[in-house]
């Protein structure tokens, strides 16, 4: 801590500004704190305190008539003192509960997490799903669309249906045999090894099969079989929960820009968070990731299955946030993933 260990009177009052700030979003001065300080200090007392925190690097004037905002420093001693002390609401229970019954598949669990984060924090909610066996091929369909024009379906053994459009010129009986091909081969790979099975073979096995795997080839150059962020699938919610807090137009833009890049979104969970952690973490300012989100906070956990990390899920929000609700609502959607998602089918 910058200014070291401090007391009991110190750690209170300090935690009554944090809170205070967090609720209503102005500046805490000492005649706010004496009207519902429980030990009925004195302004001038708790003056003398705040400036003590102040000079220890807790606390910081945003104008000289103004009163005190916490720091970066505050806010961790504060979330250090919040640990395994907070517990979650029967309500938040309730909704996360409500919210995620029914649910065997990872890449549904997790975009139905990133909702839940961002209505109960009331900021982003962020989910990284691995591919896993239960996303592995059922069945691909490739339609012709018209001149340049090929439709992609992709289905894995979850349910999960991807499509997209390729500019390719293939005729519809050439699309059909490559789609039995794939169908034949491949049913029950993941996307990542059957990829790397393709590639394997239109090296090899050209000549067997001219025609067949010269479609085959341009299917997959185009991107017919390609999944998200190299097998991850990213699930970001509530980037408009920023709009109304963010008075710095220029940096909210650089903000909505990084979320919507999604591998940004992967390297930022990646950078903060370790598989083998065992707790949620709270990082207060990312800016060794993206100098943009100085003053931003990540709360984050990994999601595991048994041993196996399938993926992470974390809210990113200011530094204003209510840290008590958010640590317990992503501690307790991490246990409950392992529990839903590790029952024997």
């Amino acid at each position: 801590m910058a200014g070291g260990p401090i007391g009991e009177r110190e750690r209170e009052i300090l935690t009554a500004i944090v809170e205070t700030f967090i609720a209503s979003g102005d500046p805490v001065g000492s005649r706010t704190l004496a009207r519902s300080n429980r030990e009925g200090l004195s302004p001038a007392t708790i003056r003398n305190v705040m400036a003590d925190l102040s000079d220890s690097g807790f606390l910081e004037q945003p104008h000289t008539s103004s009163g005190r905002v916490p720091t970066p420093e505050a806010y961790r001693y504060y979330v250090e003192q919040l640990t395994g002390k907070a517990s979650l609401s029967n309500q938040d229970e309730t909704i996360i509960q409500d919210s995620l019954h029914g649910i065997s598949d990872v890449e549904e669990f997790m975009e139905r997490t990133s909702r839940v984060l961002s209505l109960l924090s009331k900021n982003v909610g962020v989910a990284v799903a691995m591919s896993g066996p239960k996303n592995a091929l059922e069945h691909v369909y490739f339609s012709r669309l018209g001149d340049q024009k090929v439709l992609a379906v992709v289905i894995s053994r979850s349910g999960l249906v991807r499509d997209r459009v390729l500019r390719l010129d293939l005729p519809q009986a050439d699309l059909d045999a490559a789609a039995r091909f794939i169908n034949d081969n491949f049913r029950g790979w993941t996307m990542d090894a059957m990829r790397a099975e393709l590639a394997r073979r239109l090296e090899q096995e050209r000549s067997e099969y001219d025609r067949l795997m010269g479609s085959v080839e341009q299917l997959y150059r185009q991107g017919a079989l390609s999944s998200p962020d190299s097998g991850q699938v990213v699930f970001v919610e509530g980037a408009s929960n920023l709009v109304a807090g963010e008075e710095d137009r220029q940096r909210l833009q650089e903000l909505l820009k990084t979320l919507e890049e999604k591998q940004k979104i992967v390297e930022l969970l990646g950078a903060y968070l370790d598989t083998k952690q065992e707790a949620v973490r709270v990082v207060i300012g990312l800016d060794e990731a993206l100098p943009s989100m100085r003053n931003f906070v990540l709360i984050g956990a990994p999601a595991r299955v048994g041993g196996d990390v399938m993926g992470s899920l974390a809210v990113i929000g200011p530094t204003r946030m209510d840290y008590q609700n958010t640590i317990t609502a992503v501690s307790y959607i991490a246990r409950l993933f392992d529990q839903v998602l590790n029952e024997p089918e």
